[in-house]
């Protein structure tokens, strides 16, 4: 499985940005999506995961409201809609993806992942 992820940029508070993340190879239905971001010395931080089967998204408490994670099946691409940006939102985006019928709390733990993109970065200017 390869992920590519794509859409970062630089862009003002207050505005928005549309992530993408495309997979490509070998994919299951079984499987599921998750996109983290790292700003430069902190951890890497949990943001949004769906299935690839559909079901409920999860998100974090940090970009509930803000954020919208969606999947185009026919494109075998998930989005992370943002929008209401700011300047702690800057840093390089990731999306990996891991085994789960449906999207619970232990998705957030990035050990979980199985394959991973190579990051997109996003600076919110203030």
């Amino acid at each position: 499985v390869q992920l590519q992820a794509s859409g970062g940029g630089l862009v003002q508070a207050g505005g928005f940005l549309r992530l993408s993340c495309a997979a490509s190879g070998r994919l299951f239905s079984n499987y599921g999506v998750g996109w983290f971001r790292q700003a430069p010395g902190k951890e890497r931080d949990f943001l949004a995961a769906t299935t690839w089967s559909g079901g409920i998204p999860y998100y974090a408490d940090s970009v509930k409201g803000r954020f919208t994670i969606y999947r185009d099946n026919a494109k075998n691409t998930v989005y992370l809609q943002m929008s209401g940006l700011k300047p702690e939102d800057t840093a390089v985006y990731y999306c990996a993806t891991r085994p789960g019928y449906y999207v619970d709390g232990n998705w957030r733990f990035d050990t979980a992942y199985d394959y991973w993109g190579q990051g997109t970065q996003v600076t919110v200017s203030s």
